[in-house]
Formats: C-alpha cells, structure tokens, sequence
C-alpha cells in the first residue's frame, strides 16, 4: 500500500472506530424525524386546544363585517375610540380594530391596538380580512350584486408539468423543489464545514503532540496532508450513504405504516377509473388529492441523479476547503491562534450558503444565482440548490469543471503551506508569513 494509502487508512479508522461516530451515524437518522415528528404532533395539539381569543371591532365607517372562526371571536362595539380603548385594557381580549370613517379610494386611519406585539402570521390575517372587505366594498359599489361578487371568488390548485427537450412531460412541484434544494445545500455547507475543521483540529493535536515530526521522517508533509483530507473525507461519504440507506428504510417503514405508497396510489387511481364511469366519489377524491401528488412526484425524483451531483460537490468543495483548513492547522500551534484564518475561509461558504436563500431559491436562473453557482468557493452550496429546480447541462459541466481547478489549486497552495509549516513551532504567524511560504521553492 502507499505511503499516501497508510495515511487515508490511518485517519479513516481512527474516526470511524469511534464510539461517537457510530452514535451520531445511528441516532442522527433516528433524531430528525423525531424532533419533527414530535413538533407536528404538538403544533396540531396546540391547534386544537388553542382558546378562541376576542377582538374588539369599532366601525365608525360602516363598512366592515367580520365572521368568527376557531382562532378568533370579533365582537363589535358601538362607544367612541377612548371608551372602546378603556374597555380593552381592562379585558383579556387580544386586540381592537378600529375604523375611523376613511374614502375606499384612500383608506387611511385604519389601526390595530395589541397589548404586545402581534405575530407575523396574525397581521397578514387581519390585513387580508381588511383588504378583502375593502375589495369587495368597490366592487360592490361599481354595481356589482352580492352573488355576482361570489362567483367572481375562485381558488385553483395549479399543476406543474415540466416538458424536458423531446418533448417527455413530468409533474413537478415547487415546494417539493424547494425542499430537495434546501436539504441538499445545507447538508454540502454542513458536512463541508464539520469535516474541514476536523481536519484543522486533527492537524493541529498532531503537531502540538510531536506525533507529527516521527510520522514526516517516512511520509512526505504533502503526502501525509492529502491522505489526511482523503481520509477525513471517506468518513464523511461512509456516514452520509449510511444516513440515506436509514433515512429511506424508515420513509419506506412509515409509507408502509399508513398505506401512503405513491405506486399503490397509482395503481388504486387507475383500478377507480374504471369503475362507475370514472365519476365515482372516491376517484375524484384521490385526484384532487394534493397528498397524492406530492407523494407521485416525490416517488418520480431522481434520486440516484441528486445523489450524484450530491457526491461530486461534497467531494470536491471538501478537498477545496479541506485542504485550506490543513493549511492552517499546520501553521499554528492551538485553536485559538487558528481562529484568525477560519473566518475569511469560512466567509465564502456562508456568502454560498446566505446567497441560496436570497438569490437562488427565490429565481433559480437569475444572474446572481449562475454565478454563485459557477465560481468555485460558492458553488457547492448554490448548485445543489440550483439543481434541484433543473439545470442546462452546459453550466452544470462548467461548473464540475471549475470545481476541479479550484480544488487543485488550493491544494498546491495548501501543500506548500502545509510542508512548511507542520513542523514549526513557537512561530507567530501572519497572512504576510503564509504568502511566503507559498512562494518558497524549497
């Protein structure tokens, strides 16, 4: 075996053999649907315990009818503001709406008094209950009959297909793109930044503990720095396939548990459009279902495809950034002095990271997103991202393609840090010093 192999081997065996390494690849897989589990299971308790909570209404316009619902009961008050305010304060009612007379054209004046400040969710509520009755009121006035005005209401349910080159039509979802996007480029950006700094940290107890100068009078720095972020590296790949293998067993277990195989759908929905001239109860439900689509569309993703580009800029934006924090570790002696270098090698992984949700999530093919996507210290991050709502061929290439120039190129500026070095000691080091050792030929 070589030199470099001993040392792949070496940093593979002494994580994975770890008592901590088993647990967090067993537990993890078993933690997350847990913890989600547990907080849908106690947002619906929570929805069905919730206590109906009063509102105050005071209308001087006129113009305003609100219906009660599970959350809240409007109760309407005919006395002047000041009355009404006093009436508030002294109840547990959770806000007063007031409406002083206003145009409908320039509808000014309209306030909501709380006793703290109201959540998001509750005022966008009032203000499309607002908005909708200010709605309605024009087009009432425009001449327009209250049955006219309903049957103007409509909601739809908008299917996605997407129609690849030859013309092939899948259905496809946004939210289910979105999740896809978010899992993977935040596992990259996860994985990339726990590994890189046990790397900086292994290289960093290796030196202070002297084991390094025994080990570099038979492997060369270079090497023993490229078998350590290889090592490092498979450990990560091993513990992510065994995260997936689990992750399916019990998405499988629980499809199974409540009888939620997509394929079996598929195969009732047909068998039901056969029956009763297709215009049974039953089948226009399992049509109209959401559930069902999503589950069709989940059970269509390619996963093998995702998995792939997954591996690919797992592994490369690892050696990129991998190699940069063995640098470090070699050239300081503790954590603490590594703490000046971590941050401006961590900065575009978090630009990456920050600039997904901003920019690419939000429009996939804008031009901001292509180049977060493209150069190489983002990339890992976006393009997972990217990916998930489809991406021409011609950039995913180009961007592999820079991701292997990037990833060599620190690894030659890392290696020639990294010979240097690891085996100096008591040496205050600098941006200035490293850039030297860059530059130095022996």
């Amino acid at each position: 075996m070589s030199k470099i192999g001993l040392v792949i081997k070496r940093e593979f065996d002494s994580r994975v053999k770890k008592k901590s390494f088993l647990l967090a690849t067993i537990l993890v897989p078993l933690l997350f649907p847990a913890i989600i589990g547990g907080m849908l299971y106690f947002a619906i308790e929570e929805s069905k315990n919730a206590e109906q909570q009063k509102v105050y209404v005071l209308d001087e316009s006129g113009t305003f009818n609100f219906e009660s619902d599970k959350k809240y009961a409007f109760e309407e008050l005919n006395i002047n503001l000041e009355e009404a305010k006093t009436i508030f304060t002294e109840s547990e009612a959770y806000a007063l709406l007031y409406f002083p007379q206003f145009e409908l054209d320039n509808p000014e004046g309209i306030t909501m008094y709380a006793k703290k400040n109201p959540s998001l969710q509750a005022s966008s509520y009032f203000e499309n209950q607002i908005e909708s009755q200010i709605r309605d009121q024009k087009l009432k006035e425009s001449g327009i009959n209250e049955a006219e005005l309903e049957s103007l209401k409509t909601n739809i349910s908008l299917s996605t297909i997407n129609v690849s080159d030859t013309g092939e039509e899948k259905a496809s979802s946004a939210g289910v793109a979105y999740g896809i996007a978010y899992a993977f480029s935040f596992l990259v950006y996860m994985f990339v930044l726990i590994y890189g700094t046990q790397i900086m940290q292994g290289v960093i107890e290796e030196k202070s503990s002297k084991i390094v100068e025994i080990i570099v009078s038979s492997v060369k720095p270079f090497q023993l720095m490229i078998g350590k972020v290889i090592g490092v590296a498979s450990v990560g790949l091993l513990q992510f396939t065994i995260w997936v293998v689990l992750i399916f067993v019990l998405s499988s277990a629980v499809f199974s548990m409540f009888d939620l195989n997509p394929a079996d759908m598929q195969t009732a929905q047909q068998s039901m459009s056969g029956m009763n001239g297709g215009n049974s109860e039953a089948q226009a439900m399992m049509e109209n279902s959401k559930a069902g689509k999503i589950l069709n569309i989940i059970y269509d993703i390619p996963y093998l495809y995702y998995i792939s580009v997954f591996a690919f800029f797992f592994i490369s934006g690892y050696l990129l950034y991998g190699a940069l924090f063995a640098a470090v570790g070699s050239a300081v002696d503790n954590i603490t002095d590594a703490q000046q270098f971590t941050m401006p090698i961590t900065m575009p992984m978090i630009i990456g990271f920050l600039g997904t949700f901003m920019f690419v999530m939000p429009e996939p093919d804008g031009n901001v997103s292509f180049w977060l996507s493209i150069i190489p210290f983002t990339a890992p991050v976006a393009m997972m991202a990217r990916v998930a709502f489809g991406v021409p061929a011609w950039e995913l290439a180009l961007s592999m393609g820079l991701m292997v120039v990037g990833f060599l190129f620190t690894i030659w500026m890392a290696g020639r840090i990294y010979r240097i070095g690891i085996l100096m000691h008591g040496t205050k080091v600098n941006y200035k010093t490293l850039l030297k050792w860059v530059k130095t030929n022996s």
